[in-house]
């Protein structure tokens, strides 16, 4: 089989398991345009249709569903060779991924307390990417934010996830926000990233479904990170939507009922009329690899995780 083909194959692997162009073009650094004529040129050389194409994106032909299986069984099992060469990291180091929101608000606050405790153990910590690849086994530990009934199997779950809609004091003077015509010209912030697959506005939509209130609003800006959605908000740009452990007491001030409550003995930035709601999504723990020092940082992880009062 020639190279072009095999670099086809693992190609068509990333988008058959996104399920959309968009989603594999941003794993693989490419563009949708081009990832779709290398799609193109595979069924061409395969002469076999591979997907359905729709207005709501692709699915997979029952060819595409039997050669996906195989393809994808294969990179697993290439993925398991490679750990097992790679090994774990030193006996005194543990290597982590994760998005940036959760390692600048929530982890980097917190380390210390793990310092204090392990001295000895260092921590590399990755955080370069809005989206991480839960299957990447050069590192040891992998935290990700993800839908929990969409949660893969191995994957442990670290924290639930809470979401409240948070706004400059400013911002929030303007309008009744327990009435849903007030929500109809505002500016929705949007993390357009929040797991794989999502649609920019899932976050939202899930939030205006927990108040049985219709999903009408189209105005809106877009960012990849919910910390950059936030910093928005507290720059009077608009309305965005927070997940709890993203936030602090002393940052969101939650269940602002009046205007007055919300500008007078406080110095929170952002504030809140509502009470968080369950996001049916959370933080996710995946372990590639094992040594005292991984083990001991997720037994840590696991404590904070309980004592923020987050954890299941």
């Amino acid at each position: 089989m020639k190279s072009a083909t095999f670099a086809g194959l693992a190609t068509f692997e990333a988008v058959a398991r996104h399920g959309s162009l968009t989603q594999a073009a941003k794993q693989l650094h490419l563009t949708t345009g081009a990832l779709s004529q290398q799609i193109k040129l595979l069924e061409q050389r395969l002469d076999l249709t591979l997907f359905e194409r729709h207005s709501r994106g692709l699915t997979l032909t029952p060819e595409g569903k039997q050669l996906y299986m195989v393809v994808n069984n294969s990179i697993e099992a290439i993925e398991k060779v490679l750990e097992q060469l790679q090994g774990p990291s030193q006996n005194n180091e543990v290597r982590l991924k994760l998005t940036p929101s959760f390692a600048f608000k929530w982890l980097v606050p917190r380390l210390q307390d793990f310092y204090r405790l392990h001295p000895d153990i260092k921590v590399l910590t990755f955080a370069d990417g809005a989206l991480v690849d839960h299957r990447d086994s050069g590192v040891d530990l992998i935290i990700d934010y993800c839908q929990s009934a969409n949660a893969p199997a191995k994957a442990k779950l670290l924290m639930e996830e809470y979401l409240v809609p948070v706004m400059s004091p400013d911002y929030f003077s303007g309008a009744d926000w327990h009435l849903p015509k007030s929500w109809q010209n505002v500016t929705l912030l949007h993390d357009a990233m929040p797991w794989q697959g999502a649609d920019k506005d899932d976050e939202w939509r899930f939030w205006f479904d927990s108040q049985g209130w219709a999903y009408e609003n189209t105005q809106g800006h877009y960012f990849n990170r919910t910390d950059m959605a936030m910093a928005a908000a507290e720059a009077g740009l608009g309305i965005a939507m927070a997940r709890r452990a993203l936030i602090s007491p002393s940052q969101v001030q939650t269940q602002v009922k009046t205007p007055e409550q919300a500008t007078s003995g406080t110095r929170s930035s952002l504030v809140s009329p509502f009470e968080p709601v369950p996001a049916q999504a959370g933080y996710y723990l995946f372990q590639h690899h094992t040594n005292p020092a991984i083990d001991a940082f997720c037994h840590w992880l696991k404590g904070v995780a309980s004592d923020a009062g987050l954890s299941d």
